[in-house]
């Protein structure tokens, strides 16, 4: 059971202590009193250091969609390490993975592969600003977007710093510039006329306007179509571009999260599940908008490196992975995810403990709130709401399943209905520990 004084997960993160701040590398991973150590994962499980088994619906915050040591990719990956790693030079697994994602996406024709979905969103920010030669940026209240100063301001205000009317711009880290604070419009999600009156009076300065159509950290909760389509005719209105993060919604379909909207987007910012397990980024768009990267004429508008960006083994996985999600593999975890969802907002109303899910395709966020969920501002929970997530976290996690600590799960494509099973009924048994604690 956790917490164990006595695990070897508790004696793990003692000696983190010594050489890591808080004992992490990655603040996602933090928890009291102490985080669980992944031994090893393979499909849709991962044990611990104790041997303690459990279905992970974490996935490494959703970039595993094939789970753990697939075979397929390590074939892919191993293939291309008997050939080297990584070299000063390019190699055609570059060419193969974009020509592959520009054959996916109808909006994009050219890709710029990083390392991580925080450089993709840092160099299509850039990108945009090099395009327009203008300063500002506008992105969504309460949407994470990576560790760039500029995509993260306004990622988590309290209520005492909402304003009364529209969203301000807020910092997330202690020393953050004020200039970057003036540089970012904060609009609000999920409400079309406010978003929409704010950028047009904006719009000179604006380079762009970054958009997730479904934020997980404001709630997992989709964009509106209306909503979606208001910021593509008023971005052109403006002469701002439309920049989809869509670093975890790629996942949700063959042509990701555009591709449902219908939408094309001016950039998109891609990661996650396009590496097959391996760190990587990219920015993706029109060769108008890419052309800023273009060094063919002496320096370009933006300059862009980085020791191992689109390394071949990266590549290699990131092609065998995403030639596995064919259209068949996306309409199996839509199904799974549909029945997840209606096996835990069924289990709520069973229960009797407010709380509902939201989200789409593979994805879901289990919220225990009794109103609706559209934006980050009703997604916010009250003191209450949270000791009850509390609760309801350690409650799952002691029934064998891994959900990430804001209630957002990921399934992956090795999962069986028994697996769903599995996990619908664990949640269960977590809201039945919430009740008795109301």
């Amino acid at each position: 059971m956790y917490p164990d004084p006595n695990s070897s997960s508790q004696k793990m993160y003692n000696r983190a202590l010594a050489s890591l701040p808080g004992g992490n590398t990655r603040t996602t991973v933090f928890m009291k009193p102490y985080p669980i150590y992944a031994a090893r994962g393979e499909g849709c499980r991962v044990w611990d250091l104790d041997g303690n088994e459990f279905i992970d619906c974490i996935n490494n915050f959703t970039s595993q969609i094939h789970g753990h040591a697939h075979p397929v990719l390590i074939k892919a990956a191993t293939a291309q390490l008997a050939l080297g790693s990584a070299f000063g030079m390019p190699t055609e697994s570059e060419v193969d993975l974009a020509e592959l994602l520009a054959a996916r996406l109808p909006s994009v024709d050219q890709v710029r592969f990083c390392n991580s979905g925080t450089e993709a969103v840092m160099m299509a920010l850039k990108a945009a600003r090099a395009h327009t030669g203008r300063p500002k940026i506008a992105k969504c209240e309460g949407a994470y977007h990576g560790s760039y100063d500029y995509a993260e301001v306004s990622l988590d205000p309290t209520p005492e710093a909402w304003g009364r009317n529209a969203p301000v711009s807020v910092a997330y880290a202690k020393g953050t510039p004020d200039n970057v604070l003036a540089d970012v419009l904060t609009i609000p999600f999920n409400d079309t006329e406010a978003a929409v009156s704010l950028i047009r009076e904006h719009g000179p300065e604006l380079a762009c306007v970054l958009v997730d159509p479904m934020p997980n950290r404001a709630g997992l909760a989709p964009a509106d179509q209306a909503y979606l389509e208001a910021l593509r005719k008023v971005t052109r209105e403006v002469g701002a571009l439309l920049i989809f993060d869509e670093v975890i919604t790629f996942r949700l379909g063959y042509r990701g999260a555009q591709g449902l909207f219908n939408i094309d987007p001016d950039l998109t910012t891609l990661a996650k599940i396009i590496g097959g397990g391996f760190p990587v980024g990219a920015v993706c768009g029109h060769k108008e908008f890419m052309a800023v990267f273009d060094p063919r004429s002496g320096k370009p508008a933006l300059p862009h490196g980085g020791t191992f960006s689109a390394n071949p083994v990266t590549m290699r996985a990131g092609i065998a992975a995403m030639e596995l999600l064919d259209e068949a593999a996306f309409a199996r975890l839509d199904a799974m995810g549909e029945a997840v969802r209606s096996g835990i907002d069924a289990a709520f109303r069973r229960h009797n403990v407010p709380g509902r899910t939201v989200g789409l395709g593979s994805l879901l966020k289990i919220h225990l709130v009794d109103r609706p969920v559209r934006d980050y501002r009703s997604a916010y929970p009250t003191e209450a709401e949270a000791g009850r997530q509390v609760v309801f976290n350690q409650a799952l996690l002691n029934r064998g399943v891994l959900a990430a600590g804001n209630g957002l799960m990921a399934l992956s494509t090795p999962m069986t209905d028994a697996d769903i099973h599995a996990i619908i009924d664990a949640v269960s048994g977590a809201i039945s520990e919430v009740s008795a604690s109301l």
